[in-house]
């Protein structure tokens, strides 16, 4: 059964931005109401839909005492069919950070372990293992106390 999903927007009807020479954020949505959502870039992500077309993980960019940015990038923008000044239909909701952690911030933690070799010469069947038991973990300590066993294992 499916949880109720908290939407920081629902079915809103925004404005595509184009502001020139701010690199990714040149086409960006401005997220009405988002300035009291705390967290550092990286840490703030959301999924939803664009006109109906499904977004997943993507960071909003943090402007202090300011709405949030959600770039909208050439592939969305192409799906879409829409351009700089046009509306859209956005709904959004936050991830958890539960569902954040990826594969790659695990093999950044190895690397930053130096033990990243170790585990590029497991099988790829057993860095599927190791990768899958920390992500499906429930909490965030859980996913910590097997990152950590993992290096220790990693590591003799």
């Amino acid at each position: 059964m499916k949880k109720n999903i908290d939407y920081i927007i629902k079915d809103e009807k925004l404005r595509l931005i184009y502001e020139h020479g701010k690199g990714a954020w040149t086409y960006h949505l401005r997220i009405p109401n988002s300035e009291h959502i705390e967290g550092k870039w990286g840490d703030i992500k959301v999924s939803g839909t664009i006109d109906h077309y499904k977004i997943e993980s993507k960071n909003l960019a943090p402007i202090k005492g300011e709405d949030k940015m959600l770039s909208i990038n050439r592939e969305i923008r192409t799906a879409i069919n829409k351009n700089a000044g046009d509306t859209v239909t956005v709904s959004l909701y936050l991830i958890s950070s539960k569902e954040q952690i990826t594969e790659k911030q695990i093999v950044e933690t190895f690397k930053e372990s130096k033990v990243l070799d170790a585990f590029e010469k497991l099988s790829k069947t057993e860095k599927k293992d190791i990768l899958d038991r920390i992500i499906s973990e429930k909490t965030e300590t859980k996913q910590i106390q097997l990152i950590i066993r993992s290096i220790d294992q990693l590591s003799n």
